[in-house]
């Protein structure tokens, strides 16, 4: 961490703003930007300094984190007019986001023009995650400028990876995984809704998969934790878990590679974004096959609590 002279951290929501806070924790002088000023303050309030803009953080920041929800967003964070490029003491910029490969190398390219190392490092692990510092990062990009931000890394991300040398490569990364963990989330609201519709208890059939081969994400923790008890609060919206899928997609048809799988998983989860609400968790997928069905996934504690 000493090496790191000074620290900037663009764009503090769900993950952002703890993963700011994580670095703070570590006795890090740090400058932040964010559109709305009350994402910045409690940084502020622990020692954070705020300014007006990324171009802004950019001149008093070497190394310049961010993590930002799409990649139209990103673009305009890192190259536009009050852009990171702009700054006069960034030397290397960290892009936490999901964006896709396709941006990523068009972003290090207009980083390049301007002498800024661009480092992808997408992560995952959710709130959750996060808040336990388990997160992995997978990271590509040159492999000295990654080297000199590890320990940045390290303060968030119990396993960092350096996938390769090319912008992009962690993004592929990265929008893999969130693929597969799309469609552990999908096919099991399919199988919990048959069981719900036979009459069995979602709670049982959880703790049956979980003792199979069966067992995923979906059911060893965002059913338990956020589906059954409704509490839908994982901390990632639905609205980006369809972003990244689609992505993902976006990726496959770039290098002709079909994905037959994944363009249902892709369509499922286009079709729960229609009909969500901004804020929606990425967990109330299943409200989709809930509304198909008329069943509900629910433990049957919180059903007996529910209806009295």
């Amino acid at each position: 961490m000493s090496e790191v002279q000074s620290i900037g951290f663009i764009g503090l929501g769900a993950m952002g703003g703890r993963m700011a806070g994580a670095l703070l924790e570590g006795d890090s002088e740090l400058a932040v930007f964010d559109e709305r000023p009350e994402a910045m303050a409690p940084l502020v309030e622990k020692g954070a300094r705020a300014l007006a803009s990324p171009a802004a953080v950019a001149d008093v920041a070497e190394t310049v984190l961010a993590s930002l929800p799409t990649p139209d967003v990103v673009r305009e964070v890192a190259c536009g007019r009050d852009g990171v490029v702009r700054g006069g003491a960034v030397r290397t910029f960290v892009d936490l986001s999901t964006t896709g490969a396709a941006a990523s190398e068009e972003i290090a390219a207009a980083l390049h023009q301007a002498n800024i190392a661009h480092v992808d490092a997408p992560v995952s692990g959710g709130v959750a995650g996060l808040e336990a510092r388990r997160l992995a990062v997978m990271a590509s990009g040159d492999r000295e400028a990654f080297e000199r931000v590890r320990p940045l890394l390290e303060t968030f991300g119990s396993n960092v990876f350096w996938v390769g040398p090319q912008p992009g490569q962690g993004q592929t990364a990265k929008l893999l995984n969130n693929l597969l963990s799309a469609t552990a989330m999908a096919v099991t609201s399919e199988a919990l809704t048959v069981g719900a519709k036979a009459g069995l208890d979602p709670s049982l059939l959880l703790e049956i998969f979980n003792a199979g081969s069966g067992r995923n994400t979906a059911t060893s923790d965002k059913f338990p934790r956020q589906v059954l008890t409704r509490a839908f609060a994982s901390g990632f919206r639905l609205e980006l878990m369809a972003k990244d899928v689609e992505l993902c997609l976006a990726e496959a048809r770039r290098r002709h590679v079909p994905m037959l799988v994944g363009g249902v998983v892709q369509q499922l989860w286009t079709l729960a974004a229609l009909r969500a609400e901004e804020d929606d968790d990425h967990t109330q997928l299943v409200e989709l096959y809930e509304g198909w069905t008329g069943t509900t996934i629910e433990s049957r504690t919180v059903a007996a609590d529910a209806h009295g």
